[in-house]
This record gives C-alpha cells, structure tokens and sequence, in this order.
C-alpha cells in the first residue's frame, strides 16, 4: 500500500511541475542561465481590408512570426484602425496596425473614444505615413476642398480610420457632412462608385501609389484635391499628429507635386504580451526586414530603425522600449 501512495504522489508531482497553461508565452530559463522563449502562443495580427495596404503588410509580420520565430499566428482583415483598437482592447488581437489619429483619440478620450480613455493601449513600432488622398474626376468640376458642398463624398466605412479622419479633413475646412451626401463606403467600394457615376470624390487616407486609385486611372482622368492653406495650418494647430507633405509628381499622372497632410501608421501590440515574446519579435522582424519591404513600396520606404518613434503618440510596451533602447533609437 505505502509503494502505491508513493507511486501516485509521484504522478501528481510530475502532473503539477509539468502540467502547462493555455494563452500567453511565459520564458524560462536554459541551463546557461539565459532566458529563452516560449513560442506557444498565438498572435493575431489586426489589418485592414484585403485591398489596402494594412493587410500585405501585417501579413509580413505574420509570416516572420510564424516561419522565421516559431509562433503560430494569423494575418486578419479588419475594418482597420478603429475595430483593432477595439480587438486588442477586447484581447481578440496581439498586434493591430492603426492610424495615429485614432490611437490619440483612444488614447486621450476624445472623438470617436469621447469619454472613454485607453489608457492601456502601448505601441510596438511607427511604421509609414499616410497621405490624405481627396480623389475625384476631371469632369467632376471639384477642384479645392470647398467645392464638395453637395457633392456625393466617399467619407470611409463608418468609424474606420479614413472616415475619422474624414471628419477632421471637414473640421479644418470649417465644414460637416452637413455640408455634403455623404456615403459611408471603405475606400475600395468608394472608388468603385466614382468608376460608376454614384460617388463623385472619396477619401483614401493610405499610403502612396494606392492600387485602388492608380487603378480609377486607367479609366478616368484623375485628380487629388490638395489639404493646404489655412485648412493644413489648423490641422497643425489642433491635431499635431497631422504633418504637411506632398504626393510626388508622377505618382498617379499628375504633373506637379500636391500638397496634402500626412499621418503615421502605428503598430500597437497588445498590454499583456509578455515582455520576452514583444522583444522576441521586434528582434525577427529587424532581422527579416526584407519580409517587409516586400510587402509594399511605402514599407521598403519608411519602415527602419530610423523611423519607429516617429509619430508615436502612446507609450511603447516595455519589450518594445527595452529593444530600442539596446539597438540605440532611444535612450
């Protein structure tokens, strides 16, 4: 009898020092006394619609994390920069790409966060700059801000990122969709319309070439209506994530440079990743940039060590502040 009690204590010993729990990764440590990685977790990476350029982008993410780091992981479509504020929130995401001015809304409680301040919200990395891109046809007959009075405007789908940002465009310009038929479309759907006469202008607030115009273009004689003048310097005033810049000439026909504003993607991540896995991964990715470079033309221009504070407008995770500061971007 005592052999059979020993032996069953035995078991539940073994049970309780080997028994492992599901959801976040947890580090130990090897026999060299150097803290390794638990890859077991799952990490969902939060994008954007299918057609833009959130998602090939967060799926170079989700391809390092998994086939170069070991994790398993997943690259989602979302609605982008509201609905994955609000996934990694609800912790149905570790990582969500998001537009600066909706992190700041968040972040601070105001706009489409009135009265709800996120103050658990933390940034990975900046990543690269949208431009405010107001497009429309030649025959439209708009040609400045102000001439979208009573026109049919794709402002975004409703509460994403472009539409957010959609109504700071009309607050600078002293304006509302009041002032406008306003349709709330994602800006693929947008330009869609315009290509069919039911929309005459829509935002597209994204990187640069965007698919979704340079495609309107082989049909119709484009124009993008420039943010400048006294709407550009209330931007600067009241919102300072905005910056001024321009569309390059060439870049979708156009003969000379545009004026518009431009605005950071951010990478978020999750509060409660562990320390170890968001070090862990920020490792891979600067290891394996190449991965994201070759997602997009604006990730081989912009994302680098250079530029991952850039923009920033909530505290980094401190596996995120701990890499940085290693490799010398802050102090």
């Amino acid at each position: 009898m005592k052999k059979i009690l020993f032996l069953l204590l035995a078991i539940a010993l073994i049970a309780t020092g080997c028994g492992g729990g599901g959801g976040a990764a947890e580090t130990s440590e090897d026999q060299g006394g150097e803290a390794t990685v638990d890859r077991s977790m799952f990490i969902t990476v939060a994008t954007g619609p299918t057609s833009g350029i959130y998602y090939p982008i967060g799926g170079g993410f989700s391809n390092i994390i998994e086939h170069d780091l070991g994790y398993r992981s997943s690259v989602q479509s979302t609605g982008a920069s509201v609905e994955n504020i609000n996934l990694l929130l609800n912790n149905r995401a570790e990582l969500a790409i998001t537009m600066a001015d909706a992190v700041s809304q968040a972040y601070e409680g105001f706009g489409a966060f009135e009265g709800e301040a996120k103050k658990e919200l933390r940034g990975l990395m900046s990543l690269y700059p949208n431009y405010v891109q107001l497009v429309t046809t030649a025959d439209s007959g708009i040609e400045t801000f102000y001439d979208l009075k009573g026109k049919r405007v794709g402002v975004g789908a409703p509460n994403s990122g472009v539409e957010l940002n959609a109504r700071l465009m009309f607050e600078a310009h002293d304006m509302t969709y009041d002032d406008i038929r306003e349709d709330y479309l994602n800006y693929g759907e947008a330009i869609d319309q315009i290509r069919n006469g039911m929309v005459d202008a829509a935002f597209v607030t994204s990187g640069i070439p965007n698919a979704t115009i340079m495609d309107l273009g082989t049909t119709h004689d484009i124009r993008i209506i420039p943010i400048e003048g006294e709407g550009m310097a209330y931007l600067q005033e009241h919102y300072p994530f905005f910056s001024p810049s321009i569309i390059p000439a060439g870049t979708y026909n156009n003969e000379e440079n545009i004026n518009t504003a431009t605005i950071m993607n951010l990478m978020l991540v999750n509060e409660s990743v562990p320390e170890e896995v968001v070090y862990d991964i920020l490792t891979g990715v600067f290891e394996n940039i190449e991965t994201i470079h070759s997602a997009h033309n604006a990730a081989r221009q912009h994302i680098n060590l250079d530029t991952v504070m850039e923009g920033m407008v909530v505290p980094l995770h401190p596996g995120a502040e701990r890499y940085f500061k290693e490799a010398g971007v802050i102090e």
